[in-house]
């Protein structure tokens, strides 16, 4: 008898605990040695009161046995409430989130038959932080955040990945012509690694033509490394072309305890009725046990799984007439996929596992470039709300604190120069919510801006955030306005 492997579960909300059920019932019919623990999160745990829709005692299971598997969770409607799946991956230390996102021609109707593509995106940083503020009545701000240990850890994932499973390619997907401290910082971290690769074809693309071309020609690409945001999106858009977001399992790594799975949500719409289709929730049951090496088992769930979608029998959401031989629900989809255990598809590839760690562990590199770098405090950024949206006011009445060498350089609102005034700056629509941008003459003093500070906010004007200005190894550590 195979030692059992302890494992989290939450049924969770809407379609959640019919597709965990039908998920669960083929991995034991597959042979997964599985000890489970049950934990509630979601919906229910959010009214109760807690903001974060997980128990303290749920975080000792998972801590414990250091595997979740989850199935889609409700966040209640209404402000307060954080996202678990952000939560759980960004206090666990789940920095990769792997996609796989695959066509099954022509089982599933797709206008790409040849589709394979491996979306692995950042999951700890970028927007996605959750940092945000409110700086006025009208303006609202979110803070990018893009660290080198964070990029390192996912772009050499991505790597490791592609030569783990014998993948031809990795691709970067970034807009680092417009963001180029963060989204650029990714790109430069990408061109460092791959450097150590080799044997693997690279590219980058700017993540707006990148993601045109992959709905046009996605057979171009193998393994997509991006950043949080880009890869949340293009990974449901690349799983609905592939032929649908229902059939895309999920996959959440850290050094110590990961996450597994569907790609799409709960469908509350759809709950109760035996309509829910368990494949993406599967699938990421069969990456789960991968990861916890018993790859027979997952062998034996993945062809099972695939010789039913050949069969032509498909739930409702994948159901085409033409196409579909039987149209089934949850339980018969699962009881279908059970009575085929064993089998292997005849059309579409079928699947074989190693032995072995079936995800590859990523890291920051050793001695990262940039950790000792000179760094020279130059100034400072003011964010004030300005009511009467008149820059010329706003500068006169901020130039009256300067002093003790430190001047007013600009004003900009929204990241457009509207002070000192140039061309157009007459017909820039600017709201509430400036910046001020101060220098000193040669190395800042502390103290100095902080004076500044009292000075402009005890003169009447509302301060509402500040930001000083580095710069490291002499190039600026600030973006400059547009216009500047």
């Amino acid at each position: 008898m195979p030692t059992k492997t302890p494992i989290t579960v939450a049924y969770g909300d809407g379609i959640g605990p019919e597709i965990m059920a039908a998920s669960l019932q083929i991995l034991e019919a597959a042979g997964a040695a599985l000890e489970i623990e049950t934990i509630e999160v979601g919906e229910k745990v959010y009214l109760k009161g807690n903001a974060s829709g997980i128990e303290p005692s749920s975080w000792a299971s998972l801590l414990r046995t250091k595997v979740f598997y989850k199935a889609p969770i409700t966040t209640p409607p209404g402000g307060g409430y954080k996202s678990l799946n952000v939560t759980t991956r960004k206090t666990l230390g789940q920095y990769a989130n792997v996609r796989p996102c695959v066509s099954y021609h022509p089982f599933v109707e797709t206008k790409h038959p040849n589709m394979d593509i491996v979306v692995v995106r950042e999951n700890e940083e970028d927007l996605y932080a959750g940092v945000e503020y409110r700086l006025s009545p009208e303006m609202t701000s979110a803070i990018k955040l893009t660290s080198r240990p964070g990029t390192e850890k996912i772009v050499r994932y991505a790597f490791e990945y592609a030569r783990r499973h014998n993948r031809r390619k990795v691709t970067c997907f970034t807009k680092d012509n417009v963001l180029n401290m963060t989204d650029g910082l990714f790109h430069q971290i990408y061109d460092e690694i791959a450097a150590e690769y080799p044997d693997i074809q690279k590219e980058h693309w700017i993540v707006d033509i990148g993601a045109a071309k992959m709905a046009d020609t996605p057979e171009a690409f193998d393994v997509i490394v991006m950043p949080n945001l880009y890869g949340d999106v293009l990974s449901d858009m690349a799983a609905q072309i592939a032929g649908s977001v229902g059939l895309a399992g999920s996959a959440n790594i850290g050094d110590n305890c990961s996450m597994f799975e569907a790609m799409h949500g709960s469908a509350p719409r759809r709950a109760g009725q035996n309509l829910g289709n368990p494949s993406g929730l599967l699938l990421g049951g069969v990456l789960m046990l991968v990861h916890i090496d018993q790859p027979e088992a997952a062998e034996r769930v993945h062809n099972a799984w695939l010789r039913t979608i050949e069969d032509g029998i498909h739930t409702y959401d994948i159901f085409a007439e033409g196409v579909s031989k039987e149209k089934a629900g949850t339980k018969e989809f699962a009881c279908a996929v059970i009575a085929r255990m064993g089998q292997k598809p005849n059309v579409l590839k079928p699947v074989s596992y190693a032995k072995g760690p079936g995800l590859p562990a990523g890291r920051a590199a050793t001695g990262s470039s940039g950790t000792s770098a000179t760094v020279r405090l130059e100034g400072i950024d003011v964010i004030v709300r300005w009511p009467s949206r008149k820059a010329a006011e706003l500068a006169a009445a901020v130039r009256e604190q300067e002093g003790e060498g430190v001047k007013l350089q600009m004003i900009d609102n929204r990241g457009v120069i509207v002070w000192p005034a140039g061309i157009g700056s007459a017909e820039t629509f600017c709201t509430d919510s400036f910046r001020c941008r101060f220098f000193s003459d040669g190395t800042a003093d502390p103290g100095k801006l902080i004076d500044l500070v009292k000075r402009i906010s005890t003169s009447g004007v509302d301060v509402v955030m500040t930001a000083t200005l580095r710069s490291y190894d002499g190039r600026e550590g600030y973006s400059p306005a547009q216009g500047q």
